[in-house]
């Protein structure tokens, strides 16, 4: 159902709970006061009516039909257009969830709109309720409300995100080879928070410069402050996290280095220990070679073969065996072959 809670308040007390837009739109003109009206993913029909009765901007009531926008904050006229980006900590898969939120503040009317299952507006509106003095204050107090519970929001975020960081550094020196991919994906996460919360620092100035001009109660001017504080320690400690994970991304792209140069070391090793072996073998299969070579020749027992026939023949066969057995074995062991 894409209305919410619809109801109309003066003096900071609910008195009229209207079931349509029209009804809504009927009991402000007659009764007055201010109506807070909370969407879920709208009809087109139903932002036309609104932007109808209110006066909303074309162009704010086109951001809000498409959705998908960044956090900002823009004013037409009397009307504050408010585009925040929510978000959760999923603690069953590591992920945070960014929803998107629009807020119209008018003199007599706030209009919330949800694009994400998150943030739960119904706390917001009870709080409120729960507190005429501050809710008598008119739209400007939910727009306070609003801001301050999506900033408060951020808290379990960061501190899921500081968990996750906290989890990669044990991950970088246990060889773990999914970390590359954790770091990038938490370092997306990291920049899409920054991209939700780096925008509030400037909509918040830009409140606060607005505070005489639009007469907005000295008690809100305080609220607002302190949510611009907030959200500056949240930007500051998104910017921390962001800073930590390039620090682990070089931390690791180092251990990885430093293993591949460990890795070619053993090679290196492995592979001057076997070039050593080879040449033992060279050098002992040359030696070996060298008497095989003369045997086989007098082993060929041709005819016209004189050495055959000599008396001394066999000496001096097994003289040259032995003679240049020894020759190549000392050329070897010089060279350190042997």
């Amino acid at each position: 159902m894409p209305v919410v809670d619809n109801a109309i308040y003066r003096g900071g007390h609910r008195v009229a709970t209207p079931v349509s837009l029209e009804e809504t739109f009927e009991t402000l003109s007659e009764h007055g006061g201010f109506a807070w009206i909370g969407l879920y993913r709208p009809t087109d029909a139903e932002l036309d009516a609104l932007a109808a009765e209110f006066s909303l901007h074309h162009l704010a009531i086109e951001d809000a039909r498409k959705g998908h926008q960044r956090a900002k904050l823009e004013r037409y006229g009397d009307t504050l257009f408010v585009v925040l980006r929510p978000a959760r900590y999923l603690d069953d898969v590591e992920q945070v969830e960014f929803g998107e939120l629009h807020v119209f503040i008018g003199r007599d009317f706030a209009i919330t709109i949800r694009h994400a299952e998150s943030p739960n507006l119904a706390a917001v509106r009870r709080r409120l309720e729960a507190s005429p003095d501050l809710l008598e204050k008119g739209p400007e107090a939910v727009l306070y409300a609003v801001l301050d519970h999506v900033v408060d929001g951020y808290v379990p975020v960061l501190a899921g995100l500081e968990n996750d960081i906290d989890e990669i550094e044990e991950q970088l020196f246990s060889g773990d080879p999914e970390v590359t991919r954790r770091i990038y994906d938490l370092a997306s996460e990291v920049m899409e928070f920054q991209r939700a919360t780096r925008p509030l620092m400037d909509m918040l100035r830009a409140l606060e410069q607005g505070f005489e001009k639009y007469s907005v109660d000295v008690e809100l001017q305080r609220y607002l402050r302190d949510v611009l504080d907030h959200a500056i320690r949240a930007i500051e400690r998104g910017e921390s996290f962001r800073q930590l994970l390039q620090n682990a991304l070089q931390v690791h792209a180092t251990l990885v280095a430093q293993r591949q140069n460990e890795e070619m070391r053993l090679l290196s090793e492995t592979n001057i220990a076997q070039s050593e072996e080879v040449k033992k073998i060279s050098s002992w299969a040359a030696i070996i070679f060298a008497p095989t070579l003369i045997g086989t020749v007098y082993g060929m027992n041709f005819k016209n073969m004189p050495e055959l026939y000599w008396e001394h023949g066999y000496a001096l066969a097994l003289l040259l065996m032995v003679g240049f057995g020894l020759t190549l074995y000392f050329i070897f062991k010089r060279r350190n072959w042997l």
